[in-house]
């Protein structure tokens, strides 16, 4: 099995859950006693916030690639940022390690197309849904159509996320909001709802939906735990 370097912290919530979720995979594959090898590099995800909302992304870059190269160094054979935005540098990241890193929005587009859907909505930060690095890739590797929330609800996404979901707090007030938001989405068009902040997973599932979810930390974990077992 790989060693598998993910990059955490952003926030700890959902790095706790790829945690979970890739051993469990292992262990659904492998029997009751198996386990992940896995390394982990944990931010103290205040400092990354901190630069994020100063704009400072040429930091957050230095020390993302700083992050990749430790767990390189490590022994990691290959890497996963357990965060949708700050994907906004995984070519850096990638380059800076030497090692393959598996990109967040790949397993969503191949889901999204095995689903035989075209046009999906994105939520996640601001970051995320405002610039291009995650809706150009779906729209260039995956050949989809991305609708965003308008400015309005995606001010009340970002907001939730870090003023709420980060902090693990997790309210029906806003699983409410949530789900105006995706109704607006579908009103539009979108055929499926791309939740693409890792936290989200923690206050909206298919229920709240009336079209399919493609959860971005479910799928991703799941393309890890696969390449970990095919270097069985």
């Amino acid at each position: 099995m790989k060693m598998l370097g993910l990059i955490g912290g952003m926030s700890w919530e959902s790095s706790a859950q790829y945690y979970r979720l890739i051993n469990e995979g292992v262990r659904a594959a492998r029997g009751p006693t198996a386990s992940a090898r896995l390394l982990l590099w944990s931010f103290d995800f205040a400092e990354i916030e901190a630069l994020q909302h100063a704009g400072d992304w040429a930091a957050l870059t230095a020390l993302m690639e700083n992050a990749a190269k430790g767990l390189a160094v490590a022994g990691a054979e290959q890497l996963l940022i357990c965060t949708n935005t700050m994907h906004l540098m995984a070519d850096e990241v990638e380059a800076a390690a030497g090692i393959p890193l598996l990109h967040i929005a790949d397993p969503a587009g191949a889901a999204i197309r095995a689903a035989g859907l075209h046009k999906v909505g994105l939520l996640g930060t601001a970051f995320t849904m405002e610039q291009g690095f995650y809706k150009d890739r779906l729209v260039q590797r995956h050949g989809l159509e991305v609708l965003v929330p308008n400015a309005d609800d995606r001010a009340l996404v970002h907001q939730v996320i870090y003023d709420e979901l980060v902090a693990g707090t997790v309210t029906e007030t806003s699983r409410a909001a949530y789900r105006n938001v995706i109704t607006r989405l579908v009103a539009r068009g979108a055929q499926g709802i791309v939740l693409g902040c890792t936290e989200i997973m923690l206050l909206i599932g298919a229920e709240d939906s009336a079209v399919p979810l493609f959860d971005t930390t479910a799928l991703h974990a799941a393309a890890a735990v696969n390449a970990l077992l095919q270097s069985d």
